[in-house]
């Protein structure tokens, strides 16, 4: 009976144990070291141990005690190591699901820098495209400045030439109130009353009528230059009779009358021609003295280069 209780309860012991393969190897020793002191036992309750021993009745219940301590000690063990093998336990599984949270977390976070990263791209290739474009625009507005400004200075050339060619032919009447002058791209051939009109006429008297042909020679070589033709007087009223009313009526008949000589000359296209009287309105000297106000009474010619060639590339810039 009591090899059954003993046999029974070591069994118990270790088969309802779940240990870790560690703790059980150790278990197991202690249960071999166990099962051979109970074979001991049994051969003791016979009469004798292993070697043919007999035991006291004393010896055999001190033999149970110490087992039972024993077996009461490993068991305590187990429990331990049991303990520690749940709580270990608890620790991996709650490691293992917040790593998998954070896993989870950082493929978010890196999902959405992956979209931003593609966004940026995205922007930047279209920003480089404009650029490109841009750049592509800027070079063509480039050639084309460099063209107008190739064209403008070819045009700064012709009316240079054509500053000395006028200087040229209408050298035989400086001296009498004419001056030619190049500024601003324009040519200005200035010719006072002197030299084209009586005082109070319209009329062009001969020495005049030579200068304004000669000038017409060199308008017909040069077909691309606009002629505009300004009439101009002092401020003293007009004093004179029949159809003239005022200065600027008579600005303007002193203008015409310069372009019904240039007209004249076949070579000069007439749509080339303007002529336009602005009166004591635009003086050039102060209408104080006699020398000023013979300064203003005169007739300008301002001969610019037609603009067409530039028109169309500040049109196309």
């Amino acid at each position: 009976m009591i090899r059954i209780i003993f046999f029974g309860s070591i069994l118990a012991l270790f088969c309802t144990s779940c240990v870790s393969k560690a703790i059980f190897e150790d278990e197991k020793a202690k249960n071999d070291s166990l099962r051979a002191e109970i074979e001991a036992l049994m051969a003791q309750l016979d009469g004798q141990d292993g070697n043919g021993e007999h035991y006291s009745a004393a010896n055999l219940k001190r033999k149970l005690d110490k087992m039972q301590a024993e077996k009461t000690q490993a068991e305590m063990e187990l429990a331990a190591a049991q303990g520690n093998y749940d709580r270990l336990q608890e620790s991996y599984d709650a490691l293992e699901a917040n790593s998998s949270s954070s896993l989870t977390e950082n493929l978010e976070r890196n999902r959405k820098l992956l979209e931003q990263l593609e966004a940026k791209e995205k922007a930047l290739m279209a920003e480089e495209q404009r650029l490109a474009s841009i750049q592509k625009q800027l070079e063509e507005r480039s050639n084309r400045v460099d063209e107008l400004e190739g064209i403008i200075a070819s045009k700064d050339q012709k009316m240079r030439a054509l500053k000395d060619a006028i200087s040229a032919a209408l050298t035989n009447f400086e001296g009498n109130g004419l001056t030619i002058e190049q500024r601003d791209g324009n040519v200005y051939v200035s010719m006072e009353n002197k030299l084209l009109f009586d005082s109070g006429s319209w009329a062009v008297n001969t020495r005049g009528s030579e200068a304004v042909s000669a000038l017409g020679s060199v308008l017909a070589e040069n077909k691309e230059i606009a002629v505009l033709i300004e009439g101009h007087t002092d401020n003293v009223p007009y004093g004179g009779s029949g159809h003239i009313k005022n200065n600027w009526d008579l600005s303007t008949k002193r203008a015409t009358a310069i372009v019904n000589i240039l007209i004249k000359n076949k070579g000069i296209p007439k749509d080339n021609l303007t002529a336009a009287g602005r009166g004591e309105h635009a003086p050039i000297a102060s209408n104080n003295n006699s020398e000023g106000r013979a300064k203003n009474r005169r007739i300008e010619v301002i001969l610019t280069p037609k603009l067409d060639e530039i028109t169309k590339l500040l049109n196309d810039l």
